[in-house]
């Protein structure tokens, strides 16, 4: 009730306090239960912002602890909104949930996409400016009245004044959140598109008559979330709705496809690029890790993969162009949740892209252990038999220098990373065993160490690949040419 009804002070305590509360599980079920839900939907709808930024990061301590809740927060519209957030002022987002670009869009075009939405949603039984007699309507009046041959009058651009003016008032109402009301009301009644066969006219009488609803439509982005007076937060509480905005999207996107999907079907993968590039540390920290769970969803779920994360789309190639440069950085707190976040989509490359390929291999160098063991395991999900490219990725891999890193991994690297080197080693060795640089590196007799230590005797599954790597190696070194051989013992 407090939140629903408190003072910004007390809605932002009781948000705090729902949010503590929420670390234990029992309480989430509680909280579930009573429909904090329903309440936290209204408040990321028409709250203030600085009571939304705790809100978001309540949502994401009951979802971290208790997973189950997820789904319910999606049935209340709490994505959509929380990508509205996102997206405010960051780029404009997928009119799916809204549209914020604060500049002014042309009338032609809003009007042209409206068209395009009503024809694919069959929503009007007409196609195009064709009237109920197949003809095509000519000189429209100002009321939008029937002619004189009794056909009834269509804007060359195929929409009827009352559709023209629900776009218009829509679009406007973006660009006027922050304004009064009354002095909306007075750019809705007053604009007129400019038109000679006097169609404006019907919009702008017909504007009158709908005045409470652009009112309504004027502080309401297409997301639901009330845009008024946004603009005019301070940048640190802007800055914090993102960052609680991204916390909440990670930990509801963990483990979720149905989640996952609605939130790549927006433009939060682009917003996610974008804060990754410009925004804050932690608003950068939490947009790496919603992009870690969304691609380690997309890793095991073959449709969202093939939907979300196309080799030509846009935000796919966003995301993968800003994880890339903070991995060849390799000087921050992103870089292991952006190397698993490669590693998730290594299926989604084709055999000419291997950009990603050579600074992965580089961390295999790295002082700290535990980035060299993502970087291993990141890349056997390229060299995996698992990968239908697995040949030309463990070429890849060969051409830029990983068999010497791998090797030196395998003999002096501390356990945590001396198995997953191994285990992306063997399967080097063998999908390309009669590779040279393999033979001149000796990988064999690094296999053959590697299979009488005591760490082999727990692990059925390496064990097994190794023996199939060393059988291969042994097969083609077997065979190999003269050249081959005298280069070995030069």
């Amino acid at each position: 009730k407090l939140i629903k009804e408190g003072k910004i002070d007390g809605q932002e305590n009781a948000a705090r306090a729902i949010g503590l509360l929420g670390r234990d599980a029992e309480c989430v079920e509680h909280m579930i239960h009573v429909g904090v839900c329903s309440v936290f939907g209204k408040i990321l709808k028409d709250g203030p912002m600085k009571v939304q930024g705790v809100v978001a990061w309540a949502v994401s301590e009951l979802v971290a602890n208790y997973p189950k809740c997820q789904d319910l927060f999606a049935q209340h519209n709490i994505i959509r909104l929380l990508v509205g957030h996102l997206a405010f002022e960051t780029v404009e987002e997928h009119s799916k949930y809204a549209i914020v670009s604060m500049k002014p869009t042309s009338i032609h075009a809003v009007v042209m996409a409206s068209n395009n939405s009503n024809s694919n949603s069959n929503l009007n039984p007409k196609k195009g400016n064709e009237n109920e007699d197949g003809g095509v309507g000519v000189g429209a009046g100002a009321g939008g009245g029937n002619n004189k041959h009794g056909r009834v009058s269509h804007h060359p651009l195929g929409e009827r004044p009352r559709n023209l003016h629900r776009v218009i008032t829509s679009t406007m109402a973006i660009h006027a959140a922050s304004k009064q009301s009354s002095e909306g009301n007075d750019l809705a009644d007053s604009y007129t598109p400019p038109n000679s066969n006097g169609f404006g006219n019907g919009i702008g009488n017909g504007g009158g008559k709908h005045g409470n609803h652009s009112n309504h439509q004027r502080n309401y982005s297409h997301s639901g979330i009330n845009m008024k007076g946004r603009e005019s937060e301070d940048p640190e509480t802007k800055a914090s709705m993102k960052e609680m905005a991204a916390r909440a999207l990670w930990h509801l996107a963990k483990g979720n496809v149905p989640i996952c999907r609605s939130i790549t079907e927006s433009r939060a993968l682009l917003c996610f690029a974008v804060l990754l590039e410009k925004g804050p540390e932690a608003v950068q920290y939490n947009s790496a890790m919603a992009l870690m769970e969304i691609t380690a969803v997309a890793e095991k779920d073959a449709e969202l993969r093939k939907s979300a994360f196309k080799p030509n789309s846009l935000a796919c190639k966003a995301v993968v162009d800003q994880v890339l440069k903070i991995i060849e950085k390799a000087d921050s707190d992103l870089l292991i949740p952006c190397v698993r976040v490669i590693g998730n989509l290594a299926r989604t490359f084709k055999a000419t892209e291997t950009r990603m390929i050579g600074p992965l291999v580089k961390l295999l160098d790295e002082r700290e252990a535990e980035v060299s063991r993502e970087a291993s395991i990141a890349l056997k999900k390229f060299a995996g038999s698992e990968n239908y490219l697995h040949v030309d990725h463990s070429k890849a891999i060969i051409n830029a220098g990983g068999a010497k890193h791998l090797i030196q991994l395998v003999y002096f690297g501390e356990q945590m990373v001396q198995i997953p080197a191994l285990v992306l080693l063997s399967y080097i060795a063998l999908h390309v065993p009669d590779s040279e640089e393999l033979a001149l590196a000796e990988v064999l007799g690094v296999l053959e160490w590697a299979s009488k230590q005591s760490f082999m005797q727990h692990d059925e599954t390496l064990e097994t690949l190794l023996q199939e790597a060393k059988s291969r190696l042994e097969l083609y070194q077997s065979r190999g040419s003269r050249g081959f051989h005298h280069k070995l013992h030069q």
